[in-house]
């Protein structure tokens, strides 16, 4: 097998395959592509790869058997959708899988499963033991009961998160483009593809566009995930379906669609956890000279440096730190509820105990369950 950059055999590898490709363009499940997949995905998981593969599709194709020519706004529509297309999608992927002698697994999670570390570490050990046995797990948005997921998630969020929960080598996220393009190709006849890169690297963000009609998610969101999956060392490749054998190729070493390096060393398990879940239950919004202690110093979050606090939180859960403009500089596990917190806000730690007559802890935020989210500039 070929080697990653960072010199492990690309031995786990987490495929999401959208929507557009899944359904031929909103035309109902496209088996036959489903079927060329399968055959490449047989023939990576014989060499030795173990894979998860994270699907997209059961929305459109709830909207093809109901016979919905647009995809709706409410969020009661969109769940019965996702009911009635999960049926056809699972089934096709298992019929396929099967003829193969692999068993396949369907998994569905929602964004509290990353949320919550118990939930977290169980859906963990589920999928590594069923990657132990030989299955091939099936992952999606567990849309039909979700209360947010649809309009807030997407799928390549979810295989970013599946590749920290599995510690993948690889993420692969097959789509309707070649890659990511310097600009809009059907615009402007000068773009060009984005061979590599490193994940996160902020120039990245103007190059993307947004989503189509029967998916949630454009190239934003596939970048997204590639920073998501890089906190667990995994490389992103961005490339389209349509290419030719093209995880097989892929697997060979060739040089296909966009590949995103992770910029940093892996983060520890824990700190994966804490630096995951695409929704924090609260924010602080802190001043410039927390944010340069977190930055600079890595130091804990005091509440001297907290300028406002957003949201409804309990001790003991995850928090996002914003700076004025709302965007995440860190997460972590906050020591005070929010309604503790809002008194602590702008307070020197030696007063903790005159505000509130107890004290928990001298930090809103020790260190040791704090984790820097930014993006990183080249």
């Amino acid at each position: 097998m070929a080697q990653s950059t960072h010199g492990k055999k690309q031995r786990r590898w987490v495929i999401k395959i959208g929507s557009a490709l899944l359904t031929n363009d909103g035309q109902g499940l496209d088996r036959e592509a489903i079927h060329v997949w399968a055959e490449q995905m047989v023939k990576l998981r014989r060499n030795g790869v173990e894979l998860v593969l994270v699907s997209s599709g059961a929305v459109a194709e709830g909207m093809c058997r109901l016979a919905w020519g647009r995809r709706p706004e409410q969020l009661h529509a969109l769940q019965a959708a996702a009911a009635v297309g999960q049926m056809g999608l699972v089934h096709a992927y298992e019929t396929c899988f099967r003829q193969h002698g692999i068993h396949t697994a369907q998994v569905l999670l929602t964004h509290d499963d990353f949320l919550d570390r118990t939930r977290y570490l169980n859906a963990r050990a589920t999928l590594r033991t069923l990657l132990e046995l030989g299955v091939i797990p099936i992952v999606n948005e567990n849309d039909t009961v979700a209360t947010d997921e649809i309009r807030l998630g997407d799928n390549d969020t979810l295989a970013g998160l599946v590749s920290n929960l599995v510690e993948a080598q690889q993420l692969v996220i097959l789509t309707d483009q070649e890659g990511l393009y310097t600009a809009d190709p059907t615009l402007d006849p000068e773009a060009e593809l984005v061979r590599r890169a490193m994940a996160g690297d902020v120039e990245l963000d103007a190059m993307a566009g947004e989503g189509g009609a029967l998916g949630r998610g454009g190239m934003r969101t596939k970048l997204d995930a590639a920073v998501l999956a890089a906190r667990s060392g995994t490389c992103t490749v961005i490339a389209s379906g349509r290419t030719r054998k093209v995880l097989t190729r892929l697997a060979s070493g060739e040089n296909i669609g966009s590949r995103l390096e992770p910029a940093q060393p892996a983060l520890a398990a824990r700190k994966r956890w804490l630096a995951g879940p695409p929704t924090a239950r609260g924010q602080l919004i802190l001043d410039g000279g927390a944010i340069r202690a977190l930055l600079e110093t890595g130091r804990s979050l005091l509440g001297v440096g907290i300028s406002a606090v957003e949201g409804d939180f309990v001790r003991g859960e995850v928090v996002a730190c914003t700076d004025g403009n709302r965007r995440e500089i860190a997460r972590g596990l906050v020591n005070y509820d929010a309604k503790e917190t809002r008194k602590l806000a702008g307070q020197p730690s030696n007063r903790i105990g005159e505000i509130l007559g107890y004290v928990y802890e001298p930090e809103i935020i020790h260190r040791d369950n704090l984790v820097l989210v930014g993006k990183v500039r080249s």
